[in-house]
């Protein structure tokens, strides 16, 4: 390898904002940043020749099965199950919201493999998906998957999100990351670098909807003056501009924190809350200052309007990053 850390993961993120679209940098982001860290840490060299080698080298499309119907930022409270029978598990339940699940060649899916507590009874397990058409039942020996069609969404719709379902699918026994029961604590330090990435992602789609409205409000005529003389509108787009610098600088903190080996649980929910409540705020107030030029698809701060909405619940909830924070400030009521 290049001997990287994980500044250059963020950095490289940060420049994919640059593309006019969320949901190319999310594909990106699920096969650097979410999908692939625990087999990199805890996988065996043999699953790493496997998967990640070839996921790396752009071969393979990785997804990341965790969200359920019923479970989505409480992880805690997947159902899928992984049934030890010899050298194999054997898999039942289904997976939600699957990014790039309709073209995925393997998932990393978590999934439980005892009846212990919630929180010491799942395990990360790497699982062949053959790519197939939409609602397609694959029906091989001991292999049963349903990959049902790309769900129709009001963002980010370029990039495919599907529903999963597992069958009495069987997988060897050394498809295993790391540990079994470990799968929990292996996901949550996933998490840390997601929400990091969903950060680093949105900076400068933010910086874009900012500039392409400040353009657009110096050209554009209103009662015989730029709609950007009107005080209102620039003291609004200096002070959206003033929030995007703070969030910038709180995520240059916690990597510079992370790289020091630190729990940076506490400041990437701070920051993936924030970057959320900023996707909205900034699109929000920006697509407004449009009027009605900004309902047009063709317009960028449109696109922009739809796709970073995702932001405020992908990657766990605004609630979820405030119960989070709350916990780590010693805040909640014990139990």
């Amino acid at each position: 390898g290049m001997g990287l850390d994980f500044s250059y993961r963020m950095a490289v993120t940060e420049e994919l904002g640059s593309i006019h679209c969320g949901a190319i940098p999310m594909a990106v982001g699920v096969q650097m940043d979410m999908a692939t860290p625990a087999l990199t840490r805890f996988g065996t060299d043999e699953l790493k020749k496997e998967f990640l080698v070839p996921t790396i080298a752009g071969d393979f499309v990785a997804c990341l099965g965790i969200s359920e119907a019923g479970a989505g930022s409480d992880v805690a409270s997947i159902k899928t199950r992984a049934v030890r029978e010899g050298d194999e598990y054997i898999i039942n339940g289904s997976k939600m919201w699957i990014t790039s699940g309709c073209q995925a060649d393997w998932m990393c899916l978590l999934a439980n493999t005892s009846q212990g507590p919630p929180h010491h009874n799942k395990s990360l397990i790497c699982l062949v998906i053959h790519s197939c058409c939409s609602s397609q039942l694959l029906a091989l020996p001991g292999l049963w998957i349903h990959i049902a069609k790309k769900i129709d969404k009001l963002g980010m719709r370029s990039s495919d999100t599907a529903q999963i379902f597992f069958e009495d699918l069987r997988v060897p026994s050394k498809s295993l990351i790391g540990e079994e029961g470990k799968g929990f604590t292996y996901q949550m330090l996933q998490f840390q670098e997601e929400r990091l990435w969903a950060v680093a992602s949105v900076l400068q789609c933010l910086q874009t909807v900012i500039e392409e409205t400040r353009a657009y409000a110096r050209q554009r005529q209103a009662f015989s003056r730029p709609l950007l003389h009107n005080q209102a509108l620039h003291f609004r787009l200096a002070e959206l501009t003033t929030k995007l610098e703070l969030l910038r600088s709180l995520l240059y903190r916690t990597t510079d924190l992370y790289l020091e080996g630190n729990d940076v649980t506490k400041f990437a929910s701070m920051a993936k809350l924030k970057a959320g409540c900023l996707a909205w705020e900034v699109t929000d107030s920006c697509l407004q200052f449009w009027g009605g030029m900004g309902f047009i698809n063709e317009v960028l701060v449109s696109r922009l309007y739809r796709d970073l909405r995702l932001l405020s619940i992908g990657g766990d909830t605004d609630e979820t990053m405030l119960s989070i924070i709350c916990k780590l400030m010693d805040m909640l009521p014990s139990k």
